[in-house]
């Protein structure tokens, strides 16, 4: 047979949040939600980012690619020039002047390209980290 004091038996009173604790449950609830819906807006923001930077990267990547096989080009051809040209030597003297001037030809080529892939390294690196920054100075906004 069960007690009167047993806690499983029917006969126990329903409970009654007081009115107080209801709203502070209220408002801890709409707090979370407004929580929730900034960190959604944060991380979707942070996505396109991603995307942004990947995007970008990416086309940078395919870019320095191209230059480096225009150079790898243009390096390649000078070398067949310059072989071509030294069949047709009739000297040593002048086989050491051609060699000569195609070395100084190269040293200031190579200064070029190298100068030209620095250049457009920079350039990709600044266009890559633009959307970083854009997505930054959205999430960390001054306090008004």
């Amino acid at each position: 047979m069960a007690e009167s004091t047993d806690p499983f038996s029917s006969s126990v009173i329903p409970f009654q949040v007081p009115e107080q604790v209801r709203a502070f449950a209220e408002k801890g609830v709409s707090q979370a939600r407004e929580g929730y819906a900034k960190f959604k807006d944060a991380a979707e923001t942070h996505n396109s980012t991603v995307e942004a930077v990947f995007g970008t990267a990416t086309k940078g990547a395919a870019e320095y690619s191209a230059k480096l096989l225009d150079i790898a080009k243009t390096n390649t051809n000078a070398g067949f020039d310059f072989a071509q040209s030294l069949i047709g030597v009739k000297s040593p003297s002048q086989a050491m002047e051609l060699w000569t001037a195609f070395a100084r030809s190269q040293v200031e080529t190579f200064t070029g390209q190298t100068k030209q892939l620095a250049e457009l390294g920079q350039k990709i690196a600044t266009e890559t980290a633009e959307p970083i920054k854009t997505g930054a100075s959205k999430l960390f906004q001054p306090a008004a």
